[in-house]
């Protein structure tokens, strides 16, 4: 009879894990890229990269997605609402304009 040994990870991490606690924890990602002549800058990049959740993202008050127009219903609603008003606006003034000539 022979014995088997059973082998345990206790540290064993994997993508999923990685994963989880990047999203839970936010994490930043910061470059910069600059070209000069002489002295002289012809280009100068500031790159900031986020990756976090959305509930992460929110509690840090990040939350553009919301009032994008491409890519939420609520941002196209706001769209609309303030095109409405604006031609509304815009109907009274010729209105007004027409009754006064």
């Amino acid at each position: 009879m022979t014995t088997q040994k059973m082998i345990h990870s206790t540290e064993a991490t994997n993508l999923a894990d990685i994963l989880e606690r990047v999203l839970d924890k936010g994490i930043v990602i910061a470059g910069d890229i600059r070209i000069q002549l002489a002295d002289i800058d012809l280009l100068n990049i500031k790159i900031r990269l986020l990756v976090a959740s959305v509930d992460k993202a929110m509690e840090m008050g990040i939350n553009w997605w919301q009032s994008d127009s491409y890519l939420s219903s609520k941002g196209k609603e706001a769209d609309l609402e303030t095109e409405n008003r604006m031609l509304k606006e815009r109907l009274e003034q010729l209105e007004v304009k027409i009754k006064a000539e």
